[in-house]
């Protein structure tokens, strides 16, 4: 593994300490491209460090140098400019750009940011030292949930497509899909801030039992399990970035996400700051109650732990609901959304219009220069050491073992599926060529 090490521990602290955060109006900058390349080798560097079991160097980092408020400011800036700048900018009409990439750098943004939060967050030490954010994060993953339960009430993720009318429209399409993915690493997340329960502020611990019933959506989202799906006969769950046949055998094995749904609802209802001020209204009562139908005796081999979960369900059954206090209570809210939307209300058009003409209007030689760059951030064998499986097929997900020979990034099992392929691919395959060869 040291072989395969990305970064040395200077220059990772010197990547570190560079760290900040860019407004809407600045993405997809020099200055912000370059911090998305240092992200990117940050991440995979905390994922190599996590997989050789041989410390935590980028998450003491982070640490120490007090960025995760950093990085979740980042975040959310970047779910704005998605939300409120992208969508105009696709309906200018001199909007004709001649690659899409540097677009879907920045809406692949916010995806690196998550990763890299999901990665580090499993250590308690690291929320702590998120301060005052977590209160914005815990909003963030509310509202990513959120949207994943009302998406699966609709039928589900959305499905890949092989054609698209324009660029505009496969990029809109690639952003659709990605948010799909970023919602579940946002479970994850929440689920390793429940770990911090006991330690959390009054207000934050306030925000995810009352404002936003926590509790409540976590049920609505094993419900759904939007993670998990019928396809010709035959169970698939998404793990790894794709959909996966799940063989007879291993279908009674918890997946890792509803793992993670359940060690959340653990954490919100029987530790004891949390039930001291959960209010069991007659809604929630009847919402938890649906998961003693999923209490069997297979999950609980899995996972012993929810035996107490169960006595709390039948005690919460016999139990008396209140209705919710009405106290007045001096609650801190989350002020980075607040903040940015505050500070750019009004100028969202004028923001799209000035990144159309200095940001995404790049020349021939500037894109062959940042598709260099590209290539030799996202190094393919660092890649193929964080992903501890096989490769697939970029067209029909059978593993594979032949690779693109002109940009050496996807996989196909047989040349019928590389053809097949050919025309979402060449759009990214041409330009990683020619950065390539332009080294």
């Amino acid at each position: 593994m040291g072989d395969l090490e990305l970064l040395l521990p200077g220059e990772a602290d010197v990547l570190v300490r560079g760290l900040r955060s860019f407004p809407p109006r600045e993405m997809g900058s020099g200055g912000w491209n370059q911090q998305h390349e240092n992200l990117e080798k940050l991440n995979m560097q905390a994922i190599l460090d996590a997989t050789a079991s041989q410390g935590e160097p980028i998450q003491e980092l982070l640490v120490t140098h007090g960025k995760i408020p950093t990085l979740v400011e980042e975040l959310i800036a970047v779910e704005m400019w998605k939300q409120k700048v992208f969508p105009v900018l696709c309906r200018l009409e001199d909007f004709k750009p001649q690659n899409t990439f540097p677009i879907y750098m920045v809406v692949h943004h916010e995806a690196s940011i998550v990763n890299l939060l999901e990665t580090v967050f499993f250590h308690k030490e690291v929320c702590e030292s998120a301060e005052d954010t977590v209160l914005d994060l815990v909003d963030y993953c509310h509202r990513k949930l959120t949207l994943l339960v009302a998406r699966s009430s609709r039928g589900g993720p959305p499905e890949e497509e092989s054609q698209y009318s324009t660029p505009i429209q496969e990029l809109q399409k690639q952003a659709e899909l990605m948010e799909f993915e970023i919602a579940l690493k946002a479970l994850s997340v929440l689920r390793y801030i429940t770990d911090c329960v006991d330690s959390l502020s009054l207000s934050t611990l306030n925000r995810m039992l009352s404002t936003q019933n926590l509790p409540c959506l976590l049920v609505e989202l094993l419900e759904h399990s939007p993670w998990s799906r019928q396809e010709g006969g035959k169970l698939q769950h998404f793990e790894g970035g794709r959909w996966q046949t799940v063989a007879p055998s291993e279908q009674q094995k918890l997946s890792k996400l509803d793992g993670q749904v359940w060690i959340a609802l653990y954490n919100l209802l029987l530790s004891p700051e949390a039930r001291a001020r959960y209010h069991l209204t007659s809604f929630a009562k009847g919402q938890l109650l649906k998961l003693r139908a999923f209490l069997t005796d297979t999950l609980l081999d899995q996972l012993p732990n929810l035996a107490d979960l169960q006595g709390f369900l039948a005690h919460l059954a016999l139990a008396e609901t209140q209705p919710p206090k009405k106290d007045l209570v001096l609650e801190q809210i989350p002020e980075i959304w607040e903040r940015l939307e505050r500070e750019n209300r009004g100028k969202w058009q004028a923001i799209a219009k000035h990144q159309l003409r200095h940001t995404f209007s790049a020349s021939e030689q500037d894109l062959r220069l940042q598709a260099r760059k590209w290539a030799e951030t996202y190094r393919l064998d660092v890649l193929e050491a964080i992903n501890p499986e096989r490769p697939r097929c970029a067209y029909c997900s059978a593993e594979a073992s032949k690779r693109c020979s002109r940009c050496q990034s996807e996989w196909y099992c047989c040349r019928e599926c590389q053809v097949k392929h050919w025309e979402k691919h060449g759009k990214a395959c041409v330009p990683a060529a020619q950065g390539d060869r332009a080294k």
